[in-house]
């Protein structure tokens, strides 16, 4: 039996930065996805080993499942439908198994993710042998998202192996889970995310794993429902950017002028309000989704121009908006900033030679370009192989 999961990204549309004062955020997925495979080995093969192969990167991890029961000294006992947070020990074990890989020195960041690929593995499927296979269509560290997509797509695939859901296996294409399926994916991802993260939001992996929007605001997160068929233009600059050091400085910022930034934070939490009431509000007419469209753009400058204020554009992120200004395109960087992926929203009514030309400048100057749709399906997963 093989099952494929495969989970969508994400990009921030408003309140990134202002998020952490206290302020409104609003995600959304992307239809660029990571998918993972899993199948166990039939009797016949002998192969008593658990294998991670990333294939776009040319890598593949394997332990021998005796290897990973000494180092556990347990039963393997596992309870995929209850989620467990990890503690020091089992990580340091673990860290242990992930040391002993190769793991070239320009990938070592990957380790986070391979213990998080084995730490839910074990948690969910226990020490049994198999083969997973992960493939994304996400660009690896740009701010989309790509490590929750990867810990909500293994999850969904350990998950739909085990004894704790009850799915139809003979099920052609792909399926949705059920919400109880979905809040326990949810709930295994976030755990592999704190592998990765430390202390993430859960905005990112919620967004993988239900699909569509959702609101976050001082930890509650609200899923919203799109009634705009909004597609984007994200362009990575492939600038690299240091997350932590970024939010730092705009909290130093706001400790140096703290009535201006207050206010600057009031703007975001509003504009990102505002922006989720457009997304939500039933557009009837081709008029009524290009009023609706003109309204995100603005809304969309105005935040980019708080992000100016917050310190956290980059050289490459204005080379992009004076790129797309000339197309009168609203643009905005989308997540930390400081270089990474900027959005720009594609009216309707734009033609495709003006899209082509764009891609063309842009590409020109060494970036990449993504066309996606944005708020549309979350996790699917599927049995027997592609579909």
């Amino acid at each position: 039996m093989e099952v494929r999961a495969r989970a969508p990204g994400k990009i921030i549309l408003a309140g990134e930065h202002a998020v952490v004062h206290g302020s409104t955020a609003v995600s959304a997925s992307i239809d660029l996805y990571t998918y993972a495979s899993m199948h166990f080995p039939s009797p016949p093969d002998n192969d008593d080993t658990l294998k991670l192969q990333l294939k776009d990167l040319d890598l593949e991890f394997s332990w021998t499942i005796e290897k990973i029961k000494d180092a556990f000294h347990d039963s393997g006992d596992c309870n995929a439908s209850s989620p467990t947070s990890f503690s020091p020990e089992t990580i340091k074990i673990i860290a242990a198994l992930v040391e002993e890989q190769y793991i070239p020195e320009a990938k070592i960041g990957l380790a986070a993710g391979v213990t998080a690929f084995l730490w839910l593995y074990t948690s969910i499927q226990g020490y049994k042998p198999a083969k997973v296979i992960v493939t994304s269509e996400l660009p690896l560290g740009s701010g989309l998202g790509s490590s929750a997509a990867f810990c909500v797509s293994l999850s969904a695939a350990f998950i739909a192996l085990s004894d704790s859901v009850n799915l139809d296996f003979n099920h052609k294409g792909w399926l949705m889970f059920g919400e109880s399926e979905l809040e326990l994916v949810n709930k295994w991802a976030f755990e592999g995310e704190k592998l990765i993260h430390g202390k993430p939001s859960g905005i990112d992996n919620t967004v993988s794993t239900f699909g569509n929007m959702i609101k976050f605001r001082s930890g509650a997160l609200t899923r919203i429902k799109s009634n705009m068929q909004l597609k984007m233009l994200i362009t990575n600059t492939k600038v690299g950017r240091n997350t932590k050091a970024l939010v730092a400085s705009v909290s130093e910022r706001t400790l140096r002028h703290p009535d201006a930034m207050t206010a600057v934070f009031t703007a975001v939490d509003s504009i990102s309000n505002k922006l989720a009431t457009i997304i939500e509000s039933p557009g009837s007419d081709d008029c009524a989704i290009t009023e609706k469209e003109v309204l995100v753009e603005e809304l969309m400058e105005m935040n980019q121009g708080l992000l100016q204020c917050m310190g956290v554009s980059h050289a490459s992120i204005e080379t992009v908006i004076r790129t797309t200004l000339k197309y009168k395109l609203a643009t905005k960087l989308t997540g930390a900033g400081g270089g990474g992926c900027v959005l720009t929203l594609l009216p309707t009514i734009l033609s495709g030679k003006i899209v082509d030309k764009v891609i063309a400048e842009l590409e020109s100057c060494g970036f990449q370009c993504l066309i996606v749709g944005i708020g549309g399906k979350g996790l699917e997963i599927c049995f027997g192989g592609s579909s």
